[in-house]
């Protein structure tokens, strides 16, 4: 691994990491929101001539008003007529129905649209009221409490795609990139090559720690290398800041550091669990969420497990793996956050 690996800085320029509205090109914005930890999820705005596009809404109806009142002085004459969802976790589409009641159409993924109905809001709410045991609990009510599921319908997608798909917003082009499976089934990113940016959806986290949620890893890194090949100077991530090409490097080498480890690791002979208790994270200790190696470790030895026509059974209760490095219980190298 690297040793000089570090926090990929914001490109210069941007703005700082605030919640709001930000302007990022000409007609195109990101709402961002810190910390960019679990469901403080970023979105976007392309302004057109007459219509706009969404990329992306938030984690509850609270939370997508907000923002939504935000873009108005932007919408007010130029109506978001289209949302695209980069994935179908929740922090990226539980807000839809306020656009469709408004009349917006829904695009996403084929993929992605069959696995919205996966995780619906009423699952989240009654994680939040399980028994898990502790720490589970505690982790759990950290992550999710501060977001409202209750009374969140999701409707299905209007459109859906595979591979790649052009639109039009009000006389500008948007070009959608089917590159899962990756982080879920159904990944997206959106680019807008007049304005030179790119929205990752959560194949990027800046500042935060990647969950491999589907994989394999190898499709998220060719996701990477695919926007990279965008040449962009505005890069958004899914969470966290703006970023630019050192942080798509950086969570490029982090997926490549964890399959590595994995693949050398169980050839060796070791299980999942010992990975996760000796692998010396370095660096990436720094990174927020730094605990979710629990899950990834899970995540390529499934996909190893995978390739030689064998199964690997991951933990039913991974918040509880994943709580009992943050806390301690579990000693892991390293150092502080």
């Amino acid at each position: 691994m690297n040793g000089n690996i570090s926090l990929p800085a914001s490109p210069f320029g941007s703005p700082p990491f605030e919640l709001g509205l930000h302007e990022v090109a000409d007609g195109v914005f990101a709402y961002l929101q810190p910390d960019g930890g679990w469901g403080w999820s970023n979105a976007g705005l392309l302004a057109g001539d007459w219509s706009s596009l969404l990329v992306d809404t938030l984690f509850d109806l609270r939370l997508t008003r907000r923002m939504l009142d935000a873009m108005d002085a932007v919408t007010g004459g130029r109506p978001i007529d289209m949302v695209v969802n980069t994935h179908a976790n929740g922090d990226h589409c539980y807000g839809n129905g306020l656009l469709v009641e408004a009349g917006a159409q829904v695009v996403a993924t084929e993929a992605a649209a069959l696995e919205m109905g996966a995780v619906p809001p009423s699952a989240l709410e009654a994680l939040l009221h399980a028994d898990l045991g502790e720490p589970a609990n505690r982790y759990v009510q950290e992550a999710f409490g501060a977001f409202e599921f209750s009374g969140i319908e999701v409707p299905t997608p209007d459109r859906t795609f595979s591979g790649e798909l052009q639109l039009d917003v009000g006389g500008r082009t948007v070009e959608l990139f089917e590159v899962g499976p990756a982080h879920t089934a159904g990944d997206l990113v959106v680019h807008l090559p007049d304005a030179r940016t790119v929205f990752c959806g959560d194949i990027l986290f800046i500042g935060g720690t990647p969950i491999i949620w589907d994989g394999p890893v190898a499709n998220w890194i060719g996701a990477c290398d695919t926007i990279l090949g965008f040449d962009c100077d505005v890069i958004v991530p899914g969470h966290g800041p703006l970023t630019d090409d050192a942080g798509v490097l950086a969570v490029r080498d982090y997926l490549a550091f964890v399959e590595e480890e994995c693949r050398a690791r169980r050839a060796a002979g070791q299980d999942a669990e010992e990975v996760i208790a000796e692998i010396d994270l370095g660096p990436y200790r720094e990174w927020g969420e730094w605990e979710r190696i629990a899950a990834n470790v899970h995540a390529v030895y499934r996909e190893l497990a995978q390739e030689e026509g064998e199964h690997h059974e991951p933990p039913r209760n991974i918040f509880g793996a994943m709580a009992e490095l943050k806390y301690g219980s579990r000693e892991q190298t390293g150092g502080s956050r």
